[in-house]
């Protein structure tokens, strides 16, 4: 296997993708951490915007407050993960910060990255807030090219504030 793709974030979803993939793959040549920014929340609005309001959106949030904000939460959360694959012995580790919709933005680079394998951990979402907010994960395995294995948590119960993430870097 050359390649995996490791869709996170800050939930506890996420968390347990470490284990299923120490447990469950061999060691690829290349590890791609991914982290998609959602621009505006968990708003349903994103999700109807064209290709072009999209785009707009990205560049009118260039330079802001709230977008370095968004990066410096993407970096951490890539930084707890590197660190957690190094200390499992993986050290050919890529991160990679997207932003727009995640299921879209993680079968994107699945495909410009070639990958063999995508790994993500599922939220836990249930009902109304599933329909809502919509399911990353099975938008992804029903339209990936490669198999995905997702990691659900021994509790379904979703992580939602930024200081009660899996790490207390992420505060």
């Amino acid at each position: 296997m050359n390649k995996v793709l490791i869709a996170v974030d800050d939930t506890k979803g996420s968390k347990y993708v470490l284990g299923v993939f120490q447990n469950l793959v061999r060691p690829p040549q290349e590890v791609l951490l991914l982290h998609v920014q959602r621009l505006e929340g968990r708003s349903l609005m994103i999700d109807m915007l064209s290709d072009a309001e999209l785009s707009t959106l990205k560049e009118s949030l260039q330079g802001t407050e709230y977008k370095e904000k968004l990066d410096r939460h993407a970096e951490k959360i890539l930084n707890y993960y590197r660190k957690e694959f190094e200390n499992a012995g993986l050290f050919s580790i890529r991160t990679i910060i997207r932003e727009g919709i995640p299921a879209d933005e993680i079968l994107k680079v699945a495909e410009e990255e070639k990958v063999d394998l995508i790994v993500v951990g599922s939220n836990g979402k249930k009902g109304l807030n599933r329909l809502i907010t919509g399911c990353v994960i099975n938008y992804v395995e029903r339209n990936a090219t490669v198999p995905v294995i997702v990691e659900k948590p021994e509790t379904k119960e979703i992580i939602h504030g930024i200081k009660e993430t899996v790490s207390p870097q992420f505060s």
